[in-house]
């Protein structure tokens, strides 16, 4: 009598399932943890920012709560305050400026040392010095050489037979010298980011150009800038991003004078707030929230550009 055939064994509920799921479970606790830290650092504070503005605030409700909603009362008095022209005009040329030459200074000095000289590396680093000292050093620092009585730039301009200027004090100067610090702070930053796209350029490309009659100019004209152009609009945006948000060195050199003539709104923002024996929360707050709104769009622009570039 034969046997009778096994059944086959029944594959444990929900293997299949439990297969499928575990790697979406990994996902997600590995996701977990960069929600909450946005949640906490990023979006809590940009609601009470945004709470702040609409609301009445003083030092007594801030501490104790209850401060009556006035909608865009803030807002108004921010745009009909004479401060808010003198800010945004200077807001754009401390950006539009620190931008351009930050920009221009390390995209030079990327391509220079894309050549691999002896002693490259060295410099590298050295150049790279600004950018890891604390930003209270480095503003501090400018504030001796560009002081009007003791300063070193004052005394080699006297070296030259130019007459003395007044960097700090002067409302014409105030906002240039400014300027040139946080220029040089962001220098590095530009060095490192296009001379890591330049190193990611075949070098094919340009022995190719070369064997065609192509000179330096034309190559890295027609190669190098053109290809590095998505490492320029990321540099680009962060530095913007960085620039508008610049407090510290304006504050240390100048504190926003004199008479505002280096004013922007991330300082004018500071001081309603926190720059008086009877701060302006609200206002403040609605200053600073023009900022992240300005941000914002820049931000939108980008992903825009790059996602059509994406679907082109």
């Amino acid at each position: 009598m034969s046997a009778s055939p096994r059944k086959p064994a029944l594959a444990p509920r929900g293997g299949k399932r439990g297969r499928r799921r575990s790697p979406q479970w990994a996902a997600w606790a590995f996701l977990v943890p960069v929600v909450i830290y946005l949640l906490l650092f990023y979006a809590y504070p940009l609601y009470r920012n945004l709470d702040l503005s609409l609301r009445d605030y003083t030092v007594r409700s801030f501490v104790s709560g209850g401060a009556p909603f006035t909608g865009l009362d803030n807002y108004r008095e921010v745009f009909s305050d004479k401060t808010f022209a003198p800010a945004l005009w200077h807001t754009v040329v401390f950006t539009g400026a620190s931008l351009f030459f930050q920009f221009t200074i390390g995209l030079a000095l990327a391509v220079f040392f894309s050549r691999h000289f002896r002693l490259s590396v060295v410099l590298r680093a050295l150049f790279l010095v600004p950018w890891l000292l604390p930003l209270i050093v480095s503003a501090s620092t400018w504030s001796w050489l560009l002081n009007s009585e003791t300063g070193v730039v004052n005394y080699l301009l006297g070296l030259l037979g130019l007459g003395k200027v007044d960097w700090l004090t002067s409302p014409e100067w105030s906002l240039s010298a400014v300027t040139i610090a946080n220029v040089w702070i962001g220098i590095p930053f530009n060095l490192v980011v296009l001379y890591s796209g330049l190193q990611t350029i075949p070098e094919s490309l340009h022995e190719a150009a070369a064997l065609d009659g192509a000179n330096a100019w034309q190559r890295f004209w027609r190669i190098s800038f053109p290809l590095l152009r998505p490492v320029s609009a990321i540099t680009l945006l962060l530095g913007l991003i960085y620039t508008l948000k610049v407090l510290d060195i304006i504050w240390i050199m100048t504190k926003g004078g004199p008479v505002d003539s280096s004013t922007t709104f991330a300082t004018w923002s500071y001081r309603l707030g926190f720059g008086s024996m009877l701060p302006s929360f609200g206002l403040g707050a609605a200053v600073g929230n023009l900022l992240v709104l300005a941000a914002l769009v820049f931000g939108l622009i980008y992903i825009r550009t790059e996602r059509k570039k994406v679907i082109a």
